[in-house]
């Protein structure tokens, strides 16, 4: 297999997921929960492909769930670092839905994550600058 070169650290991560009955509250929605452990998962990926590093969550700021995500909808959940610090990462991460039929899409959840990246013995350690627009 040919390695595909990289430039730059890549700063976004794309993860698709399908609402099932077992992701959802008696309403028939996606519970916050699950929401909140999708969009963790999506921001702890993009920072850790970002960094090349071990991270961990140290805080979630505002997350605004804007629109219900119902069963059998197809959820895209996108992390994107926007900000870097010395060992501190800000990931953005929204939820959009897309109807498989109509290709309909619309942001449901929006949230900022900090990740924080470790050394081998698990203390902060420096990432790279986020390269220029």
């Amino acid at each position: 297999m040919t390695p595909i070169p990289q430039t730059d650290p890549p700063v976004e991560v794309r993860m698709a997921e399908i609402v099932f009955p077992n992701h959802t509250n008696h309403m028939g929605t996606l519970f916050g929960g699950q929401a909140l452990a999708w969009m963790d998962k999506a921001a702890f990926l993009a920072a850790a492909r970002y960094s090349r590093r071990t991270v961990v969550t140290a805080r979630s700021d505002q997350v605004d769930f804007k629109l219900p995500i119902r069963i059998g909808q197809m959820v895209e959940t996108i992390g994107r670092v926007v900000r870097v610090g010395r060992s501190s990462m800000h990931v953005e991460v929204e939820l959009v839905t897309e109807d498989l039929l109509t290709g309909a899409r619309e942001l449901c959840t929006k949230g900022t994550f900090v990740m924080i990246a470790l050394d081998a013995e698990g203390h902060p350690t420096s990432v790279p600058s986020l390269p220029p627009l």
